[in-house]
């Protein structure tokens, strides 16, 4: 079996527990699986389908997308995944029509009209899913029409990092939608926490973009009003002067304009301070595109300038700088492209994300984005529909979350913006607020053996919030057990609880076997609830509990008598 990760299992159990629901409509055969860039969606869908032949070696799937470029990079990875896959292409692109393969791997372009030489298909796994238009009358919706009539039980799967689309909203939404809801959904703030991707820090750049008289087309910005806007030799000598500086000690950088003279003018002006750099378009060759991002990922080019060629599908993990020089009023395609630096790489500490275009203000953190949010203009931080989601510091222009009090790049804690702005400019600093993310996820796991993690910023802010704690307990209850603590509170007596279904499925699994690892349970949980309550003596109570509400609900870390951090168990208490 492939190994994957818990929140990759969890995707596959809980996209098979969506399917087993079944529905009435041909949508409900459809479902998708939201994993951010980075999150090993390759590797999920090439587990999803050996398991589908594992339970009937006679089914065929389809693996679709849109691009010749991920039809070989979804064939490489399925292939390195799983060596012995019956697995073939068909892509016209790729010079390739191996129809007869179980698993064939095809561009949507070469197989919307060639049904009868793919032939019935048992599961269709869309990958990049955001991509596929709203209406019926489409590749993608002829595609599927015409597999469902030759077989009526086919499934589809849907994986894409951003579920929804500018102009008509979400893809699970609509008369011709093709999917019927979100099977699962993982958290990027979760993921950057546990190390599986790559922390970002966020700059507000001294150039800013002024788009404030370019005109709006199909809810974005009309292309060459916008170009024309930002496309000025001063500024792009200025914001490219900035962008070196910062990318001086960073392997790759990767900039996105808002038009080709733009990208060309942004990749002169990076070669005027001394660094390679090429520009990629949709009419660049292939061959020498491919050739372009095959010196970038071999550390031979500093930098690329793209027009919407690099924003999905593009994967050269060494990416440790994105420049936002085309603003946008598209959360997927900020999400899209921001995403081009979550995946992480030896030697990678972060990356920098340059916001020239006041993305982050308008969109919010990217780990905060959600349906509603990309769809209605929400955010979850303040400030409403169309409102900002972050500022700056008006001394130091670090971005700080819109809520936040205090900008830790230069240590001072204003009671608001006025009092802020009478501080004393000081340097620019890469944001230690990490307004680009909506919560810092600090480092990877800690060793339980090692020193205790050194408390600063918005951690000190809350650090005197410690309780000691008095019990701990398992106790059962109707649908799962109740895990409770109990703490101090002064004088008085104050106890927590947190709902655990360690029989479940999906999330609800993946969160009763955190909670019994964190608290010195072992590596391997109970799969049943008795024996959760049986093991319950095992647990390491905490000598102190520290709660307080968070973006989804309570937040929650505990600490052993030395000081050590047992598992920092932040954020799995949604239902508490």
């Amino acid at each position: 079996m492939l190994r994957l990760r818990d929140y990759q299992r969890s995707s596959l159990d809980a996209l098979a527990a969506a399917w087993a629901q079944g529905g009435a409509d041909a949508a409900a055969s459809g479902h998708l699986v939201v994993l951010p860039t980075g999150a090993g969606k390759a590797l999920t869908i090439a587990a999803l389908a050996r398991e589908t032949l594992a339970d009937n070696p006679l089914a065929r799937v389809a693996i679709v997308t849109h691009s010749r470029e991920l039809v070989a990079q979804n064939f490489s990875e399925l292939t390195r995944a799983w060596p012995e896959a019956p697995a073939g292409i068909f892509s016209a692109g790729l010079g390739r029509r191996e129809a007869h393969a179980p698993v064939l791997v095809c561009g949507i372009q070469s197989v919307a009209d060639r049904l009868d030489a793919v032939g019935p298909r048992d599961l269709v796994i869309v990958d990049e899913a955001h991509l596929i238009p709203r209406a019926a009358d489409t590749r993608y919706g002829r595609f599927l029409a015409g597999l469902r009539a030759r077989t009526p039980g086919m499934r589809v799967a849907g994986f894409t990092a951003t579920p929804y689309r500018l102009d008509s909203g979400r893809l699970d939404e609509g008369a011709h939608r093709l999917f019927s809801g979100i099977a699962y959904e993982a958290d990027t703030f979760e993921l950057i926490r546990r190390g599986f991707l790559a922390p970002l820090v966020s700059k507000a750049t001294l150039t800013q973009l002024d788009v404030s008289g370019v005109g709006r087309r199909g809810g974005d910005y009309i292309p060459g009003e916008l170009e024309a806007a930002v496309n000025r030799d001063s500024i792009t000598r200025a914001a490219v002067a900035e962008l070196a500086d910062y990318g001086r000690g960073r392997r790759a950088w990767l900039a996105f304009c808002a038009g080709l003279a733009h990208a060309e003018a942004v990749r002169d002006a990076v070669r005027a301070e001394g660094y390679s750099c090429e520009a990629v378009t949709g009419g660049t060759p292939r061959r020498e595109r491919d050739r372009i991002v095959a010196a970038f990922r071999a550390g031979q080019i500093r930098c690329l300038t793209s027009v919407g060629v690099l924003g999905t599908g593009f994967n050269v993990p060494e990416v440790e700088l994105v420049a936002l020089l085309r603003p946008t009023r598209s959360t997927g395609l900020y999400v899209q492209q921001v995403g081009r630096a979550l995946r992480c790489a030896p030697g990678k500490a972060d990356a920098l994300i340059l916001d020239y275009a006041g993305l982050v203000r308008m969109h919010g953190p990217v780990d905060a984005v959600t349906v509603r949010s990309a769809t209605q203009g929400l955010g979850r931080l303040p400030g409403g529909a169309g409102g900002a989601r972050a500022k700056a510091c008006p001394g130091c222009g670090a971005l700080i979350a819109l809520n936040a009090s205090t900008c830790e790049a230069c240590w001072t804690e204003p009671q608001g913006d006025a009092e802020m702005d009478a501080q004393a400019p000081h340097e620019a600093a890469a944001d230690d607020e990490r307004a680009i993310l909506s919560g810092d996820p600090g480092s990877p796991d800690p060793d339980p053996a090692g020193p205790a993690p050194r408390e600063s910023g918005r951690e000190a802010s809350w650090a005197a919030s410690w309780r000691p704690v008095t019990a701990l307990s398992l106790e059962p209850a109707p649908d799962g057990l109740d895990l409770v603590l109990g703490w101090r509170d002064g004088a008085a007596e104050a106890t927590w609880r947190v709902r655990l279904r360690p029989e479940r499925s999906g999330y609800e699994r993946e969160k009763a076997v955190s909670w019994w690892r964190g608290l010195g349970g072992g590596r391997d949980a109970p799969m049943e609830t008795a024996g959760f309550l049986e093991g319950a003596e095992s647990l390491t109570p905490p000598a102190a509990i520290r709660i307080r509400p968070g973006r989804l609900s309570e937040q929650i870390a505990c600490r052993a008598a030395d000081g050590r951090i047992l598992g920092d168990l932040r954020r799995l208490g949604r239902d508490a």
